[in-house]
């Protein structure tokens, strides 16, 4: 079932509005920027839970990084969807 919804208004440049408005396709405006919203919102909570593990554990070094990386492009190539990006 999907959430009620309701009206808003916002600002934005008129070049990203028009972009966005033709990226939306059949979906429309609306819908694009609530996705786009929502996968900032994803994006501001990971940054949280991160933050929160480097006060608890120290920083994570860009090698910890790469080596997580690797690991997962090793695990996307048995599984044989290789061609997706990890970066």
């Amino acid at each position: 079932m999907s959430e009620p919804t309701q009206k808003y208004s916002i600002t934005m440049p008129r070049d990203v509005a028009e972009a966005a408005r033709a990226r939306g396709g059949p979906s429309g405006l609306s819908a694009y920027v609530a996705a786009a919203v929502a996968r900032q919102i994803e994006r501001d909570n990971l940054n949280d839970l991160i933050a929160v593990a480097e006060a608890e554990h120290g920083p994570i070094t860009d090698s910890e990084i790469q080596a997580r990386r690797d690991a997962l492009l090793r695990a996307r190539e048995q599984q044989g969807i290789a061609g997706l990006s990890v970066a």
